[in-house]
């Protein structure tokens, strides 16, 4: 009689459709969160997150275009520590006023650079390419063993404005050590923007010597021309070999450079300090 009386009580509360709206508010409740989750993902991988081809206002509009496709300055130039530390580094105004001592000089668009120059104050740069403070970047390992400026930063040498050509996100980074034969490329192209590997109708020729005390990355010497006419490759005692595909260059190049596998590289610490 007890257990009667309960189930009519519950009966009473309870429609037999609750059942139905009960499941159907699940359903409804786990959609909302897997949508949340999809949204999130693609909001932290959005240009508002990352700044990915975002113009930053600097003080100076400074172009690149100018600067390196029409006169030709060398990313060194004004990078100077690329080659040999983690930061590309950015150029102090005595750099600028090499040139704009002389030339433009009562230019409007300047008059920060030459306030800077005048007072000792930097000039407040506001940086594109900027990695989280636990994330280590050396620039100095990756252009020694064979990755070019256009690799990460894009084509410089076509921006009027500097803007993030990638997103420099976890997995674009681990998306090319994972095979970073594609953009391996010889020391000589590392500052070449317009590199686009070896194809049938360019190919590339390389030999590597052993050379115990130069950098690893030394020890292959390429050209993009038959080696009869590179005095560099004629060596007897080199064995030239001709590639026609970025792949097999890039393979090639990752033995002779000793780049690490993404099995050698199980230590968190080597990117997170």
């Amino acid at each position: 009689m007890k257990n009667e009386s309960r189930d009519s009580f519950m009966a009473q509360i309870f429609d037999r459709s609750s059942n139905a709206l009960a499941r159907m508010g699940l359903v409804l409740s786990g959609l909302i969160v897997i949508a949340l989750g999809v949204t999130l993902d693609q909001l932290q991988r959005s240009p508002w997150v990352t700044r990915q081809g975002q113009r930053a206002e600097q003080p100076v509009p400074f172009s690149h275009k100018h600067h390196v496709q029409g006169l030709g300055l060398q990313c060194q130039y004004c990078h100077t520590t690329v080659e040999k530390s983690s930061y590309a580094g950015i150029p102090p105004t005595r750099t600028c006023m090499n040139c704009h001592a002389q030339i433009w000089t009562n230019a409007q668009l300047l008059e920060p650079v030459r306030q800077s120059w005048a007072t000792g104050e930097s000039i407040p740069w506001i940086k594109v390419h900027d990695l989280p403070d636990f994330v280590y970047f050396s620039h100095e390992i990756h252009v020694g063993k064979g990755i070019g400026c256009e690799s990460c930063h894009g084509r410089v040498d076509e921006m009027p404005l500097m803007y993030a050509e990638n997103t420099l996100q976890m997995e674009w980074c681990l998306d090319c050590h994972r095979n970073p034969a594609r953009n391996l490329r010889p020391t000589s192209e590392i500052y070449n923007m317009a590199w686009e590997g070896p194809t049938g109708d360019r190919p590339v020729w390389c030999a590597a010597a052993d050379k115990a005390e130069a950098p690893t990355a030394e020890s292959v010497s390429c050209a993009t021309r038959d080696p009869k006419s590179e005095a560099a490759l004629t060596s007897p005692a080199l064995e030239v070999q001709k590639f026609t595909s970025q792949e097999d260059l890039g393979k090639f190049l990752e033995v002779h450079y000793k780049i690490r596998t993404p099995k050698d590289l199980t230590s968190c610490e080597v990117c997170h300090r």
